[in-house]
């Protein structure tokens, strides 16, 4: 990590540390025990430890937590180990079983942030330069394989990076739009033919006629792919708008990706439509799944389009 960024704090990485610590500690005690094992000296949490054992509800995670590190990034030069220490620590955290079960994947939506801020300001950048650069020398089949491994590793990591970023995201537009694109590079990484969104114009000059996600192609079909962010389950009126871009065109198929799961009737429509085409639906919990598994991106949607044509089950669950 470079030595700007860990030197002071700057506002937005204190802020995200505020934010994202909390959770990675289920309790106040677990908060201090944090910091002492980070080699955060007793004298900088002692009053607040005191606080903890005395009056517990006079203090909360969040303050512990703003006050140790204002106090750390005070000392300058003096806490440059501590303020290391603790960003390492939360840069590197996996086991999110710790955190409480409904702010693991808050946490894991801050941790990335977290990563991608510290990412942009060190030198992870220029180690994968070097990657790429090493790669395209001259190797046998072999190393290439093994390289191409890699590489796809890699990628599908940064797309699990990203797209966890989007569970600290607040701004529900902003959000929604940089699904489309995380989505979109996970079916590129996947070996899946991607069409970014687009919209479509009405050529007598009546404007946006429809606008659609993206389109994938995979063993020769076409799905029209519509994703959404919303915070209660996707309805009739909302599936029926995509069945209907479907339907428009021959051949199509329809996949829909959703963050909030859809309402029984919205299934039962999709399950009606399966007579005149195959339409899938997916929870974005199902992507974070295939992710976390490190699965197979296509075998996984082809059974859920196998399961829509056989079985006429057009929300199947992969993972149960």
């Amino acid at each position: 990590m470079s030595a700007e960024i860990i030197h002071h704090y700057p506002p937005e990485l204190l802020k995200l540390l505020v934010d994202t610590i909390p959770l990675l500690c289920p309790s106040k005690r677990d908060v201090l025990v944090f910091f002492k094992g980070a080699g955060v000296a007793s004298g900088i949490t002692a009053d607040l430890a005191q606080k903890v054992a005395t009056d517990k509800d006079s203090v909360n995670k969040y303050e512990i937590v703003r006050e140790v590190l204002v106090r750390l990034n005070d000392k300058g030069e003096a806490a440059l180990r501590e303020r290391r220490e603790i960003l390492k620590r939360v840069v590197e955290f996996e086991d999110f079983s710790t955190c409480w079960a409904n702010d693991q994947l808050k946490a894991k939506g801050l941790v990335g942030e977290i990563r991608r801020v510290v990412d942009v300001k060190d030198s992870f950048g220029r180690m994968r330069q070097e990657q790429e650069a090493e790669r395209k020398q001259r190797i046998d089949p072999e190393q290439e394989r093994r390289s191409a491994q890699k590489e796809r590793k890699a990628k599908l990591e940064l797309v699990k990076k990203d797209l966890y970023a989007l569970f600290g995201m607040t701004d529900p537009q902003k959000r929604g739009k940089q699904l489309e694109g995380v989505l979109n590079r996970l079916f590129a990484t996947g070996g899946i033919l991607v069409r970014e969104a687009f919209i479509r114009v009405a050529p007598t000059g009546e404007g946006v006629v429809e606008q659609i996600d993206g389109v994938i192609e995979m063993d020769g079909e076409i799905y029209l792919v519509e994703m959404k962010w919303w915070d209660k389950p996707l309805g009739t009126g909302e599936v029926s708008q995509h069945l209907v871009r479907v339907f428009s065109r021959n051949c199509a198929r329809g996949l829909l990706i959703s963050y909030s799961g859809y309402t029984d009737p919205a299934i039962a429509i999709c399950r009606e439509s399966l007579s005149r085409m195959v339409v899938a639906l997916c929870g974005l919990q199902e992507v974070v799944q295939l992710l976390e598994r490190e699965d197979d991106l296509v075998e996984f949607l082809k059974k859920k389009v196998r399961a829509a044509v056989i079985d006429k089950n057009p929300h199947h669950r992969v993972y149960g």
